[in-house]
């Protein structure tokens, strides 16, 4: 429809959201405009930190006034066949008849959006209802039609379903449910995809994608990843430091990225193409160094290393191990061998086993039969006291670095306290300066000793819980989705940190993720999980390149990155 002017669906000129804290004020979002017409998809880039959802917050009005102070020169919605609305002048009561009936949001978190006292369908069914005057009976036939739209299996037993009894992809598609049940113009979607599987990631993008083109809705997608929107978006708007840093075509920002901060978000996810010894970080394109410091790992260089490596004695040794819960085994006759100084990745959906393995491995939890050999121990026969010992050699690092911190102790004295409970370092003045040591080491700076977990981001507080585990001098590090809920960029600084500090430290890891191409770059041989069971094994080059089963195929289309990206 080319020359012919669209009514517009959302205009934003000149947004500025501050917040105050006594007398500080920090301003997230600082003059950015843009504008949405009806059936655009628009997302909106950036690193956490960035505005982004802050922008989307406020344009559903639902930023707390104070502490922040929102101001725009202009911030109108037009739900098509609707009057304009002025969503800074709104009220309260014009913005509960507007959310969810004209314009909607699917959260981040599911399970911190769901309330969990209440069953799924009976909280899809009050949204409705508090929209339209229908009785219980329709709007629970509308509800369970919803079900069926966003495919989820059995709407009759989700409905009567509480949230913690779903997985998360299921949980995602009951706030999309939810989202859509008044049929809004604008569906506005806060990372939707963030830490699900690259698989059930896929299937959430295909199913917006699909509610858009039957609805003609409009949809705002939030994300860190511009690999994810490759194929979803029209437009896309790169925000930095609350701006606007550059705006176009999707083909547009792939293709011909101008500022160095997109082109630093595009380089550091871990190409399909090549294996790289280190990524490429946002940093080096600020400062101007861009890929000139990234060399390709040639396959003689890796072959030689790994040569040597394989003729070892292994550190450790799985032998038909299984474990299983209410009947179904979780971990399935599974065996395996880790070498010292490899990196042996597992990659699997939620569900295939992964977690439960490596937790049954530490003995976190005990196996139902099998062996597990650390070195010449079978830790399986041996006393807790005999383990506790042993513990100090076996690490874990795990995926949430918030929860994984007791919010009580100082950083300092999260990673202080192993080394007192193994009797490390003589005295606390020693453990003292072993810590300020790790800090440095893991990229943080000795103020940051005293500082509380809800004092820094989520990628310091993984390299927190990096220098915790390593207090203790492990020789085995399981790192479980230790990246997976991390910005693209912060994501790489962490494993290029993992990387640094395997040389440092001559450290064995197993990596486990649900992303193919990060555990490629990071592994020198990938296991695949499904249903508790090993689907195959072998080089991580070769299984990358020469899937041998089709499941292990489908998690390597499912990445989310554009064809033509290229090292």
């Amino acid at each position: 429809m080319e020359g012919i002017q669209q009514e517009k669906l959302l205009e934003i000129k000149d947004l500025k959201v501050r917040f105050r804290q006594g007398k500080d004020s920090t301003l997230a979002v600082d003059g950015i405009s843009f504008d949405m017409v009806p059936a655009e998809t628009l997302a909106i880039v950036g690193e956490s930190g960035s505005g982004k959802s802050v922008t989307a917050l406020s344009v559903m009005k639902l930023i707390p006034d104070p502490p922040a102070e929102v101001e725009a020169g202009l911030m109108r919605f037009v739900a098509p066949g609707k009057r304009a609305i002025d969503i800074l002048t709104a009220t309260e009561n014009e913005m509960t008849g507007i959310r969810g009936k004209y314009m909607a949001m699917v959260f981040q978190e599911p399970m911190t959006s769901l309330n969990p006292v209440f069953t799924c369908g009976d909280q899809v069914c009050e949204g409705i209802r508090s929209h339209f005057d229908i009785s219980k009976t329709k709007a629970v036939m509308a509800t369970l039609e919803l079900f069926r739209e966003v495919r989820l299996p059995q709407p009759d037993r989700i409905y009567k379903a509480y949230p913690h009894q779903l997985s998360g992809g299921q949980k995602q598609r009951i706030m999309i449910a939810m989202a859509i049940s008044c049929n809004p113009s604008l569906l506005i979607a806060d990372e939707p995809t963030t830490a699900l599987d690259v698989t059930v990631q896929k299937k959430i993008l295909q199913l917006l994608k699909k509610i858009q083109k039957s609805r003609k809705m409009g949809i705002l997608f939030i994300t860190h990843d511009l690999g994810l929107i490759s194929g979803f978006a029209d437009r896309v708007i790169v925000m930095y430091k609350g701006k606007i840093e550059e705006q176009g075509s999707v083909t547009d920002i792939f293709k011909n990225p101008r500022q160095p901060y997109t082109k630093g978000l595009l380089a550091c996810r871990p190409p399909l193409n090549a294996r790289l010894k280190r990524l490429p970080m946002v940093a080096d394109f600020i400062e101007g160094r861009g890929m000139s410091g990234t060399e390709i790992l040639s396959p003689v260089e890796r072959d030689e290393r790994l040569t040597g490596m394989y003729k070892l004695e292994p550190v450790l040794k799985v032998r038909e191990l299984v474990k299983q819960f209410a009947g179904t085994k979780a971990v399935n006759d599974i065996n395996f061998d880790v070498f010292p100084g490899e990196t042996l990745g597992i990659v699997g959906e939620s569900g295939s086993g992964k977690t439960t393995l490596a937790r049954t491995v530490l003995e976190l939890i005990p196996p139902d039969s099998g062996k597990i050999f650390f070195k010449s121990h079978d830790i399986t026969r041996i006393s807790r006291e005999e383990m506790k010992s042993l513990r100090k050699h076996l690490q874990i690092i795990f995926q949430d670095p918030y929860s994984s911190l007791n919010p009580r102790l100082t950083a300092g004295a999260a990673i202080l306290e192993p080394m007192k409970v193994h009797r490390l370092h003589g005295n606390d003045r020693e453990r003292k300066g072993k810590v300020l040591g790790l800090l440095e080491k893991v990229g943080l700076k000795i103020e940051h000793y005293n500082r509380y977990p809800h004092e820094f981001s989520g990628g310091q507080r993984q390299r927190i819980c990096i220098a915790r585990a390593l207090a203790v001098e492990p020789q085995l590090l399981i790192c479980d989705e230790s990246v997976s809920a991390l910005d693209v960029s912060v994501q790489a600084q962490v494993l290029n940190l993992l990387n640094d500090l395997k040389k440092d430290f001559g450290l064995t890891y197993i990596f486990i993720s649900h992303d193919l191409s990060v555990v490629r770059y990071m592994a020198d041989r990938i296991i695949v999980m499904k249903d508790g069971r090993i689907m195959e094994t072998g080089d991580a080059d070769r299984i990358f390149t020469h899937p041998q089963t089709a499941y292990t195929g489908s998690l390597i289309e499912a990445i989310p990155h554009p064809d033509f990206l290229k090292i």
